[in-house]
């Protein structure tokens, strides 16, 4: 009788990737699946077309969605205007990497932790919560995440342009508008995409800043999956995800952009 070969087990790639796969199956495939069932379907399972309907013409929610996407430009923007001079002049120290640990260890910390740390901080100082407070908390808990891509592009800059364009005469301004603004624009669309497609979702923050005054998506999100409207919820999850692929195809777009302002630099 033959023998039938038994092929030898070998550690591949393949063989890395399979809890990855097993990973994304479990814990993000089938949620997804799960809330695309759930949008369909009414409080006794059947097929429907109402969780669209009352979403959709729920002022109160369209409201809700238009201040969180409000709070999430504003925030961003805040964060690229504080981010960018101080990664800018870290790029410029030696000692640029151990200070930008600064800014990275406290994201160690549990983000709730951190809230309500900064909200007993505000009580003890005497400063009313609201859209002010909401508004820092959320500075305060992604700026790390501008200032890390930022510094990272900055800092992997040739600054062999540098010297050419102050070798032709051109001043510190003309400098950096021209030439290192330019090559800074993929660090400055990472960061966009880091700090605004968190702060659109994020619900903790809002809800403990603002003693509940301040409701964000996030938050109608999480009430409607806590009162069993789970149709309702996992329509807002939804539009929720459309707004996360659109920010990241038209960050992806700009990105590309600043690589062919970059190529033609070169």
């Amino acid at each position: 009788m033959k023998k039938v070969a038994r092929k030898k087990f070998r550690l591949t790639k393949k063989v890395f990737s399979i809890p990855y796969i097993l990973f994304l199956l479990l814990f993000v495939v089938i949620p997804l699946v799960l809330i695309l069932v759930n949008a369909f379907l009414d409080n006794g399972n059947n097929l429907t077309l109402d969780n669209f309907k009352t979403f959709f013409t729920s002022k109160s929610s369209l409201v809700v969605l238009g201040n969180s996407l409000l709070v999430g430009v504003i925030t961003t923007a805040l964060c690229l205007i504080i981010g960018y001079p101080v990664a800018y002049f870290l790029s410029k120290m030696s000692s640029g990497r151990i200070l930008v640990l600064l800014y990275i260890i406290p994201m160690g910390v549990n983000f709730l932790i951190r809230t309500l740390a900064t909200k007993a901080i505000f009580i003890a100082l005497g400063v009313e919560l609201g859209m002010g407070t909401v508004l820092f908390g959320m500075v305060y808990n992604y700026l790390p995440f501008m200032i890390l891509p930022l510094h990272t592009t900055l800092s992997g800059i040739d600054k062999s342009y540098i010297e050419a364009a102050q070798d032709l005469g051109a001043d510190k301004a003309t400098v950096f508008l021209k030439t290192t603004l330019p090559l800074s624009l993929s660090g400055i669309f990472s960061g966009i995409t880091m700090v605004f497609i968190p702060t659109i979702s994020t619900y903790a923050i809002s809800q403990l800043l603002s003693n509940g005054k301040i409701f964000l998506f996030g938050d109608s999100i999480q009430l409607s999956f806590e009162q069993g409207m789970y149709g309702v919820g996992s329509i807002m999850s939804l539009v929720m995800l459309v707004f996360v692929l659109l920010s990241n195809f038209v960050m992806n777009k700009f990105n590309r952009n600043s690589n062919a302002v970059r190529r033609s630099l070169w």
